[in-house]
């Protein structure tokens, strides 16, 4: 992910400390100020959060240099794999939480089960710590979880005379149809957005891969599949998104900000980035959830989340530790839900945004929620952009039997590849 994923870094106080033995990992442990390098997914947290952070950590651990750099989400599997093969990794990386278990294999992440009791983990959503937790080993500490929703523009749906947002599949694509005139888009939905391809695909009963006598298949090419991406292009052919790109090109919370559309399909956090461009739209942006085929269940929807992992490369493990621990923290998970609506990591925190519109709505689409197909090399899919390709391919003309063939068969191929 959800799709969907931050990371920071810092330090533990050093003061005069010199080099000695690691207690994390045994390795030798770096001497002097510590720089620690955090890897940050873009969406995931706002720039004055991140800063409020980065002050207030760096105020209370006196030597500390935080280098906070923003990931696209585009091509990050390639990044992170390089990074944890190399003796100059990040210090701590944020990761979506279906990559955790390719990530885990290759050897390069640091085994932090130790730490569990350290973080209360008996306090974890059980649902987000467990990608995490491979073969009995903690390797991804759960940071937190969403899923999408559609976030609408009050002003354009009321100027539409739309009263109420939608409760199924059929009233969605009537009010989008009636909210795309007048120069502004009924919805902004680019053709490569394939988590939401996947919750219509669950919605007609089919899957993206299954596992079939021990091997894995892909199954893009059912009659259930074909039609979750036949409403998929009646649903981007009503607003003008690019039928070659994903949401982050350009970034459709900046597109949102322009004020000519009226919805797009987000985590809600997404709101918080749509007020870092445009300030006016506050208190003019509604949630409500994906739409199922029928209104007494909302759409299925993929469940996703960030982790937080620190490369066994790291220098400063104790100190990347620390920094996990901050951001795992009751403060900053409080701080964050706040400020980018998503589900804590703990379920003690479950009733900070009571009440939020938002939240409401992730929450209902949440009951309905789903994962990806639950193998270590599924992070290889999503790194060959596949599945992104076909629909491309589908929504620029080609046929869509014959290219949901060869995704399926692509997908059967990388999914048991070294198996």
């Amino acid at each position: 992910m959800k799709n969907r994923i931050l990371a920071l870094a810092a330090v533990f106080a050093l003061g005069a400390c010199g080099a000695g033995p690691d207690t994390t990992t045994g390795a030798p442990q770096s001497s002097g100020p510590a720089k620690l390098t955090v890897w940050i997914m873009d969406g995931s947290v706002t720039q004055e959060l991140l800063k409020t952070f980065e002050t207030r950590y760096e105020g209370a651990h006196q030597g500390v240099d935080l280098d906070l750099q923003i990931q696209p989400w585009d091509g990050i599997g390639e990044r992170v794999t390089a990074a944890l093969a190399s003796t100059d990794a990040p210090d701590v990386i944020e990761v979506g939480n279906t990559q955790i278990a390719q990530y885990a294999a290759s050897g390069g992440v640091t085994d932090l089960t130790a730490k569990v009791a350290d973080l209360q983990g008996t306090d974890w959503l059980p649902g987000l710590a467990q990608p995490g937790n491979i073969d009995g080993k903690q390797y991804g500490i759960p940071w937190y979880a969403a899923n999408r929703v559609v976030v609408y523009n009050k002003d354009l749906f009321a100027g539409a005379g739309i009263d109420e947002p939608p409760k199924t599949r059929d009233e969605w694509l009537n009010i989008t149809a009636k909210l795309n005139k007048g120069g502004n888009q009924g919805i902004y939905l680019t053709g490569q957005t394939w988590y939401a391809l996947a919750g219509f695909v669950w919605d007609e009963g089919g899957d993206l891969a299954v596992q079939q006598g021990g091997a894995w298949k892909g199954v893009l090419d059912t009659p259930q599949a074909l039609a979750g991406m036949d409403f998929y292009k009646r649903l981007q052919a009503l607003g003008k998104g690019p039928k070659d790109a994903d949401e982050a090109n350009p970034p459709q919370h900046e597109v949102f900000a322009q004020g000519k559309v009226a919805q797009i399909i987000a985590a809600p956090g997404i709101a918080a980035r749509v007020l870092e461009v445009e300030p006016g739209l506050k208190d003019k942006m509604g949630f409500f959830p994906i739409p199922g085929k029928t209104a007494d269940k909302p759409g299925t929807v993929f469940t996703g989340g960030s982790d937080l992992i620190i490369p066994v490369a790291s220098k400063h493990q104790e100190q990347a530790y620390e920094v996990v621990k901050a951001l795992a923290g009751e403060q900053f998970q409080t701080e964050l839900a706040k400020e980018m609506a998503f589900v804590p990591n703990r379920t003690s925190l479950a009733g900070v945004l009571a009440g939020e519109e938002a939240t409401a709505a992730m929450a209902a689409g949440a009951a309905n929620g789903r994962a990806t197909p639950n193998t270590p090399n599924w992070a290889a899919v999503e790194a060959t952009s596949v599945i992104k390709q076909y629909m491309t391919a589908v929504l620029t003309g080609g046929d869509p039997a014959t290219e949901a063939r060869k995704v399926s068969e692509s997908i059967t191929k990388t999914l048991n590849s070294g198996s």
